[in-house]
């Protein structure tokens, strides 16, 4: 399927690896010219020159490293040379999830740290972009935040309140009248799929139980009824399909792919 966005520019944060490389291998693959954002510069330099080899010259792919959850950061991605400013039609944000936990133990720095990250920064990015997406006609934002929003987890508090509160704003703006003019925003709440931050989690609730970590892995692959954690190339298709032309009459959902793992309603 020509999922009709050829030629757009995208951004995608956290791109060097796991879900957020899913997303900008499945876009360039597309045809899209990505930005690809990320903290860690070295690991960032060989995705952005592997996903240049996958698509053999097809597509421009940028890579900026940098914080994105600080305006430094974000000024960067809208000066980097040869970007389109801030004129992105497709925005895909992505920053990493805060430490797993008791919540007893967490101070006021940081939940403002979560609540910066995973609720502010991509605010400040669908600002910074959105009413151009709108002047255009065409606009596709995805935010990658957390089964946990639907599924609460309790080692991920500062995650449970972070996403949730991103999750509430979207749910407005979605509303306010700008998909009427080409621009729609949905968040993708991955379930497990095997990255470095599941791997943290597991470790996490290994340590909280006392079990080994093959046998919490083993358990919670058991739970899931497709049988096994997702892995970033499929979370990417469904992230393309989103920012996709046939995409545009879905729009402010929260869309869940999580092999069957959390209940749904029918």
């Amino acid at each position: 399927m020509d999922l009709g966005i050829a030629g757009k520019w995208a951004l995608v944060g956290g791109a060097s690896k796991g879900l957020g490389w899913g997303c900008a291998s499945a876009l360039a693959n597309e045809g899209v010219n990505v930005v690809m954002v990320a903290r860690g510069a070295e690991a960032l330099e060989a995705s952005v020159e592997r996903l240049r080899s996958q698509t053999a010259g097809r597509v421009q792919v940028l890579g900026v490293a940098c914080d994105i959850t600080t305006a430094e950061g974000r000024e960067a991605i809208w000066s980097v040379q040869g970007g389109p400013g801030k004129d992105f039609d497709i925005v895909v944000t992505n920053a990493g999830g805060p430490p797993t936990g008791d919540f007893r133990d967490f101070d006021r720095e940081a939940w403002i740290k979560a609540v910066d990250a995973n609720m502010l920064t991509p605010i400040e990015l669908i600002k910074a972009t959105v009413d151009g997406m709108a002047a255009r006609g065409f606009g596709r934002i995805i935010n990658i935040t957390s089964s946990a929003v639907k599924a609460p987890i309790d080692i991920l508090g500062l995650s449970n309140g972070a996403r949730s509160g991103l999750t509430g704003f979207v749910a407005g703006l979605a509303r306010s009248g700008v998909a009427a003019k080409g621009v729609t925003i949905n968040n993708l709440l991955p379930g497990k799929f095997d990255t470095d931050r599941l791997a943290a989690t597991l470790q996490g609730a290994a340590q909280k139980t006392g079990k080994s970590l093959d046998e919490v892995r083993s358990a919670q692959t058991a739970q899931i009824p497709a049988k096994r954690f997702g892995n970033p190339e499929e979370f990417g298709a469904i992230c393309a399909f989103l920012c996709s032309q046939q995409a545009g009459y879905i729009n402010g959902q929260n869309i869940l792919p999580d092999g069957g793992l959390y209940p749904g309603t029918f």
